[in-house]
């Protein structure tokens, strides 16, 4: 899996020439001033949660590239309502291709859009090709339900939200990957919005201090798991 941060909690990833795109908020985010849109591609968007720092470019790029949405019921219908394709799932569902699996999580944290409609309930996914299984789990604080994870799959890495506030933080981040048995983590949704900076050297020295590692992209950064 090639990761790309793109700012916030979006990501682009590629699997074996398949594009899957997470919670795309570009053109909002002045830190990602630097990503244009319309050369990204994407085979699939997945979706964690309807709140607009996740969803304001889904539209555009789902329009342009034909992407299948991948999210939560009610999610999947109201992009269905714009003409846009889309592959409902409910926690615990998987969505399964030739390339890849993706299956829909738990999270805690609420998920409506911009516009006022409900947005289901949030959630993560477990992305799994091959050997290599990565855990997005969405906007969330810590859930003992991160435990049942690593019962069925051993992850490569996650991606956890560190910026606090609307969020869990550095600290929880470190439990999270205690519960999940994932010692690699990518994170994200730091210092977009001031109530969210934190120092990115304290949570660096934290996980590793905790002999873990945190991985922090800059906008446009591709790693390789």
């Amino acid at each position: 899996m090639n990761i790309t941060f793109y700012g916030h909690a979006c990501f682009g990833i590629e699997i074996n020439g398949t594009h899957v795109l997470i919670d795309p908020f570009i053109t909002g985010n002045p830190l990602a001033s630097n990503i244009n849109i319309d050369q990204l591609k994407a085979d699939y968007i997945l979706i964690t949660h309807a709140h607009q720092d996740h969803v304001l470019d889904v539209e555009s790029i789902a329009e342009r590239t034909g992407a299948i949405i991948i999210s939560n019921y009610e999610i999947v219908m109201y992009y269905g309502t714009k003409n846009l394709k889309g592959h409902p799932l409910n926690h615990g569902g998987t969505y399964t291709n030739n390339t890849f699996s993706a299956k829909y999580v738990n999270a805690i944290h609420t998920s409506s859009f911009a516009d006022g409609s409900y947005g289901g309930q949030p959630g993560g996914f477990v992305i799994t090709a091959g050997e290599k299984s990565l855990y997005i789990s969405g906007d969330t604080a810590v859930t003992m339900d991160m435990q049942l994870i690593p019962m069925s799959t051993n992850l490569t890495a996650s991606i956890f939200p560190i910026g606090d506030n609307f969020t869990m933080g550095v600290d929880d981040a470190i439990i999270a990957s205690d519960l999940v048995i994932c010692n690699k983590v990518i994170g994200c949704h730091f210092n977009t919005f001031p109530p969210i900076e934190i120092n990115l050297d304290e949570a660096k020295e934290k996980f590793t201090q905790a002999k873990k590692e945190l991985v922090i992209l800059e906008i446009g950064q591709t790693i390789t798991i």
